[in-house]
């Protein structure tokens, strides 16, 4: 695989951050109505928090952080979707810890939340040091329980 490199997200990328978040199980969930993936994106894009992975010149996938989206405090992690085709290459790896880095300038700890119809993401982010620290159960639907996760980020960029 090529080398990822990664870029503020901008429309030109929209067509494709779209793709990777409505081919997802959480684009599937959540951004099923017609636009609402696009205006989530756009939202990031335009707020300057979001971030596309690229190959080449290719983008491969996003990430979309909210600076004080936990607790008014925190970073948060809001989206983090990548293109179907580059599954399973280290994509979305690459975009966890560019997430991280980012997240390290503004505070000691990132959150996320991940839903429990996504076991294969929530083992994804355990086993790259989050735990869970609660459940929330119908945040975003019904019948739906989101586990709040965080990592502790201090000493993870450290020279």
């Amino acid at each position: 695989m090529q080398a990822i490199t990664f870029a503020k997200g901008n429309e030109r990328h929209l067509k494709d951050c779209r793709d990777a978040l409505c081919r997802s199980t959480l684009g599937e969930k959540y951004f099923s109505a017609p636009g609402s993936a696009e205006n989530a994106i756009l939202e990031g894009i335009r707020q300057g928090n979001l971030y596309a992975a690229l190959i080449g010149e290719a983008c491969v996938g996003f990430t979309y952080i909210i600076p004080k989206g936990a607790f008014h405090s925190f970073p948060y992690l809001h989206i983090i979707a990548i293109k179907e085709e580059t599954r399973g290459q280290g994509v979305g790896k690459a975009l966890l810890d560019h997430s991280e880095r980012i997240a390290s300038e503004m505070a000691d700890k990132l959150f996320l939340v991940v839903a429990d119809f996504n076991p294969d993401a929530k083992r994804f982010y355990e086993r790259n040091g989050y735990q869970q620290v609660g459940e929330i159960p119908n945040l975003y639907r019904p019948g739906i329980t989101e586990y709040l996760m965080a990592k502790n980020l201090i000493n993870c960029f450290s020279l």
